[in-house]
């Protein structure tokens, strides 16, 4: 048997009662919260990673406000609405400006089943930075054409910021928060973390550039523009190919449990 199927093979069945699917989304969204804690992109019990339940009803799951990333799993996870309600019993609340940013790109991007929203220091500093993120270095030049932002209007706790954050976003995968942090949106959870994994990466080999003598070295605007063209082989119907596997990967390295999360 391979790893992969043996991962699926080795998930819980659902409690008695519940969608096969949405507890195959819990299980894999609150497998990534404890991937995101393997891999330090955290910020204490702050910040957010959703996913967009099927149905009519346009639900999804956010994770419970209190608990540190590696307390996630698929049962204390959220269900709420559009609107912010919690749909169903909840032991915890739900930060609010979770709520106010994801249910507004939820609402307007149909295909952004997931979002995920990161402080990491490495992403803040380039958020910081007024040149943002430069197209010149391998991870970066990837999400050439694909990166927006959005100005920085505070605590994001207003629902009138709502609309500004869906217009800043746009049909890109990437929104910088200015002074603030990351945000990426993606088909899937796979598909969305690859783009976070290389947004992060870029924005780690830029500060390294930045420490070093002389101005960085540009890449040919010839080159940029070949690149998505390039990214093909690696793209699927459903997202992305190298989605899947870099985020079976990255499962794996962080020894998540489904077990343990199925508790």
């Amino acid at each position: 048997m391979t790893e992969r199927n043996h991962m699926t093979a080795a998930r819980p069945n659902p409690p008695q009662g519940m969608d096969p699917e949405e507890w195959r989304l819990r299980l894999e969204l609150a497998s990534c919260y404890r991937v995101f804690d393997h891999l330090g992109w955290t910020e204490s019990i702050f910040n957010h990673i959703t996913a967009k339940l099927p149905g009519p009803d346009h639900h999804y799951l956010i994770n419970p406000f209190g608990l540190l990333y590696s307390e996630v799993t698929a049962r204390n996870l959220v269900r709420v609405d559009l609107d912010g309600n919690v749909v169903g019993s909840a032991d915890h609340p739900v930060n609010v400006a979770g709520l106010v940013i994801h249910s507004a790109i939820h609402r307007h991007r149909p295909d952004a089943m997931c979002i995920m929203h990161t402080h990491t220091t490495a992403g803040m500093a380039v958020a910081c930075s007024d040149a943002g993120l430069r197209f010149d270095n391998f991870n970066s030049a990837q999400l050439y054409g694909q990166v927006a932002y959005h100005e920085f209007e505070g605590i994001t706790t207003s629902v009138d910021e709502q609309c500004r954050i869906v217009d800043s976003l746009g049909d890109k995968d990437v929104l910088i928060l200015r002074n603030h942090g990351l945000l990426v949106v993606g088909k899937h959870i796979p598909h969305a973390f690859l783009t976070m994994w290389g947004l992060q990466r870029a924005c780690e080999v830029q500060l390294a550039t930045d420490c070093l003598a002389g101005p960085p070295r540009p890449l040919r605007p010839g080159v940029l523009a070949a690149i998505p063209g390039q990214m093909k082989p690696f793209r699927d119907a459903d997202g992305d190919q190298a989605g899947r596997m870099v985020f079976d990967a990255a499962v794996r390295a962080a020894n998540v449990d489904f077990n343990e999360l199925a508790r």
